[in-house]
């Protein structure tokens, strides 16, 4: 069973460099795992991505958002989403910061900044 995880610009140095990563968390290629199996898998082979993915507990850090062929784990059951064969899994941290006031002269916007 190979699954390709694919990794967004930001965390891509925790990886070395990859943007594509394939994990084989079965034997069995027909075999459906937890998402947390896959996750666990491949922090076996990056520690540091792994460190960011996932909070001391275990537990999906707040902050990134993962998505299972497409759909969000976290409305599919979270870490026990079952994995497929061939499935996606796509890791997203969110961003910072968000749209502020429209304009430079906008109130609460600081001198300069566009």
């Amino acid at each position: 069973m190979s699954v390709t995880v694919l990794i967004p610009g930001a965390l891509r140095a925790d990886c070395g460099g990859a943007s594509r990563l394939q994990v084989d968390p079965a034997a069995d290629p027909e075999a459906a795992v937890d998402l947390e199996v896959v996750l666990d898998e491949l922090g076996r082979s990056w520690p540091r991505l792994h460190r960011r993915i996932r909070d001391e507990q275990g537990s999906l850090r707040r902050f990134v958002n993962v998505y299972v062929d497409g759909e969000d784990c976290r409305a599919i059951g979270g870490l026990a989403a079952r994995v497929r064969g061939g499935s996606e899994i796509q890791i997203l941290p969110s961003v910072a910061g968000g749209a502020g006031p429209a304009g430079p002269g906008a109130p609460g916007r600081k001198p300069g900044w566009h």
